[in-house]
């Protein structure tokens, strides 16, 4: 089936764009790689900055929240691998979530 011509007077017809969905894997798998990038660059900025520059650095990202007293220099492997894979889930799960609701919203336009 053909999608519905428009016409606009004395151009030529046009083609109406199909109704975009989003796909929930694939939207869920883009915000889980972007969390875990996220993640991996805050690693590397804890690996080769002083842990002044970086409580500075995480202070001025988190509109002047001291981290200082939280803020560890050495993780356990645990943790990391932990903290990688509860990212990569909790990421996965909110872009599903969002294409979901996307999806939903165009449905009832």
């Amino acid at each position: 089936m053909n999608p519905p011509m428009k016409t606009t007077g004395t151009e030529s017809p046009t083609i109406s764009p199909p109704a975009m969905t989003l796909s929930p894997r694939r939207t869920g798998l883009a915000f889980a790689a972007t969390g875990t990038l996220f993640y991996l660059l805050c690693m590397l900025t804890m690996a080769t900055v002083s842990h002044e520059q970086a409580v500075l650095f995480f202070n001025s990202l988190l509109h002047g929240l001291d981290v200082g007293p939280v803020l560890r220099d050495q993780v356990p492997t645990g943790e990391v691998l932990l903290g990688l894979t509860s990212t990569f889930v909790l990421g996965w799960l909110a872009g599903a979530l969002f294409a979901c609701f996307y999806n939903l919203g165009r449905r009832h336009r």
